[in-house]
């Protein structure tokens, strides 16, 4: 085995984090990816002008979004050092109204920064070691960038892990992700299979209809399996796509919309049914037509025993889960606009004062954002407790060991952090992904308000993303939107946080939503001074 570097753990950090962000089962929220890449936040700031014109969004919303994004494009060094970082500075800092001059000039800066972004960076982390950018930071925009432009998850994981099986370094990954970038979208043939398909004549019309014949036949040509099989016909489509999981994900939209158009049919409610799985060609294995969970998870609900006490009254909890419960697996409209639905109902209230940097109920997004916030720092720390299993008992361990609660599990690691302990968990694989997060947790440890107010600001962006993009569905009438899936996809997680928080303290402390984000609020701007609180703490109540 090769020494340990500084530019092995440089290394391993990047290939860790970047295998987080694509893996979509079994990554906990704190490890997964919070926010879009720069390009696709322009390109929606663009996008949001155009709709402030039609009134769907305020032109309040769409000054605070442009205002946020000049601070957090900042780091960005695929946006260049002088000119067009000049051009970009200079045009984010005046309104953007569309039509209108600086709107049509954003655009083609837009252009010019997309060429070339990726290769920026690859020249960025070739300087020395002392003027590299940090490889949380690498790890987060080249995610974002590849996800941002169509590549499904499940692609993406499987080509960073054989990078990682390799031990590619981050130039390598980076040659890697430039190579993806520049690759035209190919045109994908991909089989969707109908178990029910009511109005047959009109199906059989489409020039895309297969009988269940030719299915069997086409299936058998490619080596799949057809035993089990009960096809009633299906589809052959043509699309255009990054990746064959990107090309199912595709047809997967259209066949919803074929499902959407078939409820309306009298006579026939249960309208079509497809397959549980796509085949496409050229993919060795099927895919599953069930999309997979977005990871909202409300934890507390199980860690409490409360899954199946329903009866009784209503709750305005039971109502904010059932609004939200499309989130993990619902199609994008409903998803978008359920859970914003639960956070305005759980979060907002009519006393709330008019600020002038708010619209509408963009208050809730920010509470939402304080509360996850705080209990960051605490899932992180609980999550590495258990992961500490060092061959020989060190003092962490024996400590550990005595401990009754995950408060006392996070508090032991934070201590033992601050003091300079690391952390031994014996798989390699999950090593680096802990000691990604020893990094994450020391540096919120040794600067606790200046990175948990980064954390905030990302957050808030992440949850008024989700805000904008429900305003647009349902004021707008529209599914089209350029970070829609985006938005889906990163808020989803941090909902599920958010609710399981507020979910905890509604059962153990019979503490209402607005109270727990008062104390979110107040524990942020206290944190590590005169009060004595701890970044594990933020959330508990004060005795």
């Amino acid at each position: 085995m090769a020494p340990e570097t500084s530019a092995n753990v440089y290394d391993s950090h990047v290939r860790a984090r970047m295998i987080d962000f694509f893996t979509l089962e079994g990554v906990p929220w704190p490890r997964r990816l919070w926010d879009v890449g720069s390009l696709l936040a322009l390109q929606e700031l663009l996008e949001a002008s155009s709709w402030a014109r039609h009134r769907v969004l305020s032109p309040a919303a769409v000054d605070w979004q442009r205002h946020q994004l000049l601070k957090v494009i900042g780091p960005d060094v695929g946006l260049g050092s002088r000119d067009l970082r000049a051009e970009l500075t200079s045009l984010l800092g005046q309104a953007l109204p569309d039509p209108s001059p600086a709107h049509r000039r954003l655009r083609e800066v837009l252009e010019h920064a997309r060429a070339g972004h990726l290769s920026r960076w690859a020249t960025a982390i070739a300087q020395p070691e002392d003027r590299r950018p940090r490889p949380e930071r690498l790890a987060r925009v080249v995610a974002a960038h590849l996800l941002d432009i169509g590549y499904d998850a499940n692609h993406l994981a499987a080509w960073i892990g054989r990078l990682a099986h390799q031990q590619a370094g981050a130039e390598e990954i980076l040659q890697g992700a430039i190579a993806l970038d520049t690759a035209a979208p190919r045109e994908f043939t991909v089989l969707a299979v109908f178990n029910k398909v009511p109005e047959r004549g009109q199906a059989e019309s489409h020039e895309m209809w297969v009988s269940s014949r030719e299915i069997a036949g086409w299936l058998r040509q490619r080596g799949h399996a057809t035993s089990g099989l009960r096809a009633g016909g299906g589809f052959l489509y043509r699309v255009n796509a990054r990746d064959p999981f990107s090309a199912a994900s595709h047809v997967r939209e259209l066949v919803e919309r074929l499902v959407a158009r078939s409820s309306f049919m009298r006579g026939s409610r249960g309208g079509i049914r497809p397959a549980s799985q796509m085949w496409v060609d050229q993919h060795p294995e099927p895919i599953p037509f069930a999309a997979p969970t977005r990871g909202a998870d409300v934890l507390s609900l199980f860690s409490q025993g409360r899954l199946y006490q329903v009866g009784g009254q209503r709750t305005l909890f039971d109502d904010a889960l059932e609004l939200a419960a499309p989130i993990n697996r619902g199609v994008l409209g409903p998803a978008v606009a359920g859970a914003w639905a639960a956070i305005e109902s759980l979060l907002s209230h009519p006393d709330d004062p008019a600020e002038q940097e708010r619209s509408g109920k963009a208050v809730a997004a920010d509470r939402l954002a304080a509360i996850i916030a705080c209990s960051w720092p605490r899932a992180e720390m609980t999550a590495l407790s258990h992961r500490h299993q060092p061959p020989t008992p060190d003092a962490l361990a024996e400590r550990l060991a005595v401990c009754e609660t995950n408060q006392e599990r996070a508090s032991a690691v934070a201590e033992a952090l601050a003091a300079g302990a690391t952390l031994d968990p014996a798989d390699r694989f999950r090593r680096d992904a802990d000691i990604a997060a020893v990094h994450r947790m020391r540096r919120v440890l040794s600067e606790p308000r200046k990175e948990l107010g980064t954390a905030v600001t990302v957050l808030r962006i992440a949850l008024r993303r989700l805000y904008r993009t429900r305003n647009i569905v349902l004021h707008g009438g529209s599914t089209q939107g350029v970070a829609l899936k985006a938005a889906l996809r990163i808020a989803a997680p941090l909902v599920g946080a958010g609710l399981d928080r507020i979910t905890h303290a509604a059962l153990v402390e019979s503490l209402a939503p607005l109270g727990l984000a008062a104390r979110a609020e107040v524990g942020l701007n206290l944190v590590g001074g005169e009060t004595g609180l701890s970044v594990v703490d933020l959330l508990e109540p004060r005795h």
